[in-house]
């Protein structure tokens, strides 16, 4: 039986890694939240509409009582990813049915981490623990992320009357690209 302290450390650092460096698909899409409205205050309320969508999801997937197939799960993340980098292209601003819109993506994220997690196992003794430090882990690398694309990008450049021409609009048609290209992939693995 594992420690409570070494469970939370290895569940916090498989969280962390499931978006840093190996979750390049839920890097993208909080990119793509990120590239609409790059002001601060902005961000942290989409992600957290989309944080509080993916640990109800997750807790609700892990304990069992959702039971996601990953052949439809993974298809929507990525098409997730495809609406958020095109909605950067087409819209100037975080419209209110943004939220919304994010809550139903955060269901289906958190419903693709419930998968990964259950690849890796949970310890039935120690399931909370592990469900919460893992979630913990996924959200400071959501956080490592925004801040780098913060003070790396936006910071310096937001203002520029070209911001959007020169970084949002060819970041955001990259990862749609990408994004397509994963839906595509998915659903012909079905």
């Amino acid at each position: 039986m594992m420690s409570y302290l070494h469970t939370l450390g290895q569940y916090l650092a498989l969280g962390f890694t499931h978006v840093l460096p190996y979750g390049f698909d839920h890097l993208l899409f909080i990119l793509s939240i990120f590239f609409l409205n790059s002001k601060l205050k902005s961000v942290v309320i989409q992600c957290s509409v989309f944080t509080l969508a993916h640990s109800l999801s997750l807790g609700l997937a892990a304990s069992g009582v959702l039971l996601p197939n990953s052949n439809y799960i993974e298809p929507l993340i990525a098409l997730s990813i495809l609406f958020t980098s095109i909605e950067n292209i087409i819209h100037s601003k975080v419209n209110p049915y943004r939220l919304l819109i994010l809550f139903g993506f955060g269901v289906i994220h958190g419903m693709g981490f419930a998968t990964a997690l259950k690849e890796i196992g949970i310890p039935k003794e120690q399931f909370f623990t592990s469900l919460l430090s893992f979630n913990f882990g996924v959200e400071l690398g959501q956080i490592v992320v925004l801040l780098l694309a913060y003070f790396l990008i936006s910071k310096w450049f937001a203002h520029q009357p070209w911001y959007k021409e020169r970084v949002v609009y060819p970041i955001s048609s990259l990862i749609g690209c990408v994004a397509l290209y994963w839906t595509i992939e998915r659903i012909l693995l079905v």
